[in-house]
């Protein structure tokens, strides 16, 4: 794992209010936060939405299920064709949702696209009716997303690729061009419990905590990451860990960028190298998305002025 100074990496408004003049502005703020110095733009994913949303586990669900959601990966694309730096990444993508190879190709399309600019941070979702409407199998969906990325990294990795498993079985296949990555990375989301360990110590090149994780949380969930993929001889190769800030609030209320920023420095002592400031709860209305992004952009130059990264070959002796 990289240490020095953490990485900005901003959510963009993708759903809701702030996207329902289409995808044009949300595609000029990505130019915007690259012109300012961010490091990664993320869009959130949802094919769809039924009625009932009583599932999401992070309370009440911020939209009403008929508002617009734009698809991460088309966006992703547009934003490849107009920036030339920032990291183009999903926060997260419900990748079992999505055939193997048609992922795939979509990847490794947008990786050639952005000249080696792709992270696909992946997940396993939260919502059934979601699941039942693309014919996938809600209760067995960590089983299709280890086979989904294990096709896709097959299919990116050989001219002709072969792979088996459960939901997804293919031989000789070829899907070109590969990406320009090797590896395209690929950042797992989830809580640090033994099968999402296992999974981020055999194929995992980063792990996305819960949103307002705490940093002890954060702390113990890498310390058995780092066991596992020592295990597995993996514990060299590069390593991401985001984290996406909970959204605070001042005195009146009113979503605060500063207070919000406030945790980064406990973050990052926990072993965090990229932090995701949420957007989204604060441009309800798109015509103030740049102001707010000036801001967060001077508040983070101020709080990581003196905020680094522990080397985890010291933290860890």
């Amino acid at each position: 794992m990289p240490f020095g100074s953490p990485r900005l990496t901003l959510s963009l408004p993708v759903c809701g209010p702030a996207a329902a003049s289409g995808p044009r502005p949300i595609v000029e703020l990505a130019v915007r936060a690259e012109e300012l110095g961010v490091d990664a733009v993320a869009v959130a994913d949802h094919v769809a939405l039924g009625p009932d949303t009583s599932s999401y586990p992070f309370g009440a669900f911020p939209l009403p299920s008929d508002a617009p959601f734009l698809e991460p990966l088309s966006l992703l694309m547009a934003m490849a064709t107009v920036t030339e730096r920032v990291r183009l990444t999903t926060g997260i993508l419900i990748a079992p949702l999505r055939p193997a190879p048609l992922l795939a190709k979509v990847a490794a399309t947008i990786d050639v696209m952005s000249n080696g600019r792709l992270e696909l941070g992946v997940g396993v979702g939260w919502h059934e009716a979601e699941y039942d409407a693309c014919g996938v199998d809600f209760h067995r969906r960590g089983e299709v997303l280890d086979d989904v990325i294990g096709a896709c990294r097959a299919l990116w990795t050989h001219s002709a690729a072969t792979y088996a498993s459960d939901f997804v079985s293919f031989d000789s296949l070829s899907s070109i061009r590969l990406p320009v990555q090797q590896p395209l990375p690929v950042l797992f989301a989830g809580g640090a419990h033994a099968r999402n360990v296992a999974r981020l110590a055999a194929s995992g090149d980063g792990w996305i905590t819960v949103m307002g994780a705490d940093p002890s949380a954060i702390v113990d969930g890498l310390d058995r990451i780092r066991s596992a993929r020592g295990a597995s001889g993996r514990a060299a190769l590069p390593f991401v860990v985001r984290a996406e800030l909970a959204p605070r609030s001042d005195a009146h209320g009113r979503p605060d960028v500063d207070a919000t920023l406030a945790a980064v420095p406990e973050l990052v002592a926990a072993g965090v190298t990229d932090v995701q400031f949420p957007m989204p709860y604060f441009v309800a209305d798109p015509s103030r998305a740049p102001l707010v992004l000036d801001r967060v952009v001077a508040s983070w130059r101020e709080v990581t002025t003196t905020t680094t990264r522990p080397d985890p070959e010291v933290a860890n002796r």
